[in-house]
């Protein structure tokens, strides 16, 4: 239990550590601290819904997407999934003025 507890303040101090090399990367954005964040350094993992569906803000294919996507855990990285939506400004802009409608419809049903 002891030797449990210290390695997990050791693997927290680890993190901090390449928390600070990560800054140097060019966007310097608020990027989850997932490995996944690297590999596609235009991602901005804004919240898990669930264990396993997040939302996040992506370019794809030089366009602004909002993403609401399930992952899967794939030798050990968390991967996106083929169940979710790519929303382009112009369809969140349509969500987002919704939002209320929709909460209306929620407490109706």
């Amino acid at each position: 239990m002891k030797g449990m507890s210290g390695r997990g303040k050791r693997k927290d101090e680890d993190d901090h550590a390449s928390d600070g090399d990560s800054e140097g990367h060019p966007p310097p954005k608020k990027a989850s601290k997932r490995n996944s964040s690297d590999d596609s350094s235009d991602d901005i993992t804004v919240c898990e819904i669930s264990k396993n569906r997040r939302v996040s803000v992506r370019n794809w294919n030089g366009k602004v997407v909002v993403d609401i996507r399930e992952f899967y855990v794939k030798d050990g990285k968390q991967m996106p999934g083929k169940k979710g939506i790519s929303l382009t400004m112009d369809q969140w802009n349509v969500l987002r003025n919704h939002v209320e409608e929709i909460d209306k419809a929620v407490n109706e049903t």
